[in-house]
């Protein structure tokens, strides 16, 4: 059964690109472009993993990790331009597991997904 990943990102060719990266290795991705509809989204599919973008239309990366977090133990990846130590630290303390900063190595950010994965 292919693990289902949520990608949570308003940028829709950076979307386009993680969504192949994912699909040729063999994960089943979802997408949400807007913060505001991400909750919904998460809970209508379900995902084993979810990639976050910090900056987002509705709510924030940072809201939606929390809103999430306050009611599944699912991996959050964020994947987002903001690397900054603060920006780091915020998401992590709002629940996410691991923080990724764009641009990212497309086969390491598959090698996160599969280690956050691991049972």
């Amino acid at each position: 059964m292919k693990a289902r990943i949520l990608v949570v990102d308003d940028d829709e060719a950076l979307a386009e690109m993680i969504g192949i990266v994912l699909r040729n290795d063999g994960f089943e991705p979802v997408f949400c472009a807007d913060g505001g509809k991400a909750l919904d989204i998460f809970r209508s599919s379900k995902p084993d993993l979810v990639l976050l973008d910090l900056m987002l239309p509705g709510v924030d990366g940072i809201e939606v990790c929390r809103q999430i977090r306050s009611e599944s133990d699912v991996p959050i990846v964020m994947l987002t331009a903001k690397s900054d130590t603060s920006d780091v630290v915020r998401g992590l303390e709002s629940g996410a597991d691991d923080y990724v900063p764009k641009p990212f190595k497309p086969a390491e950010l598959v090698a996160r997904v599969r280690a956050r994965l691991r049972p």
